[in-house]
């Protein structure tokens, strides 16, 4: 293997507290019952509507008023994007061992280009990121393998040599799809609906916690 691709959210980055954060504070300010910050973990990875909905369960996704209110939950998002984010425990080694032998790592997200560029910028990723592909990049995004291909293509390394990273069924479909390398990323926010049989997922690796992801790839791209 000679590159290493992560999902963003749930894989690479610990943003769940931010979201959590932000969703209660919705539920007070529209005077609902609190969800519980488990349950809003769990809804991370299947994006803002996903976790709109838990504070608005009787509105339809398509409604003109829980559009407004996913829109109020980017804005605010947006706004304080990395106040209790962080990488996850082990992960700012694992990316220095990385680097410090020359293996490229990047990112393949279903998360908003001006979202994950804010991140990547509040936690001074930009630079050290070799390749970032968002939904805009592409006409399919993951379970579809085009982000896969497109991030391969444009570190110039073929996608049977790149490790992919997530914590989604849809992130190791991707990456199956691309014929990578995955690895399930059992320390994430795993959907409620698959974490129970995680082996269905059918990931070439799953790993409990980044110590032991470090491990898996430091064998993988012999370093």
């Amino acid at each position: 293997m000679q590159a290493v691709l992560f999902d963003l959210d749930g894989t690479l980055i610990d943003t769940a507290a931010d979201f959590i954060r932000i969703i209660q504070d919705m539920c007070r300010n529209e005077g609902r019952a609190v969800v519980d910050a488990d349950l809003i973990r769990t809804q991370v990875s299947e994006g803002a509507r996903a976790m709109v909905k838990l504070v608005y369960p009787e509105l339809e996704v398509d409604d003109p008023v829980f559009l407004a209110h996913r829109q109020h939950f980017l804005d605010l998002y947006g706004a304080d994007i990395a106040v209790d984010t962080d990488l996850f425990a082990g992960m700012y080694p694992l990316l220095a061992e990385l680097e410090s032998n020359e293996i490229p790592w990047g990112i393949v997200t279903n998360k908003p280009r001006w979202l994950s560029e804010s991140l990547l910028q509040a936690l001074n990723l930009t630079e050290r990121c070799a390749v970032l592909v968002c939904p805009e990049d592409v006409k399919q995004t993951k379970p579809d393998p085009e982000p896969m291909y497109l991030a391969a293509k444009q570190i110039e390394i073929a996608p049977e040599q790149c490790i992919y990273v997530g914590d989604h069924p849809r992130d190791i479909d991707a990456g199956r799809n691309a014929q990578m390398y995955t690895i399930l990323a059992a320390y994430g926010y795993l959907p409620l609906q698959y974490k129970d049989d995680l082996g269905a997922w059918q990931a070439d690796c799953i790993v409990d916690n980044v110590d032991e992801l470090h491990q898996v790839i430091k064998k993988l791209v012999n370093i």
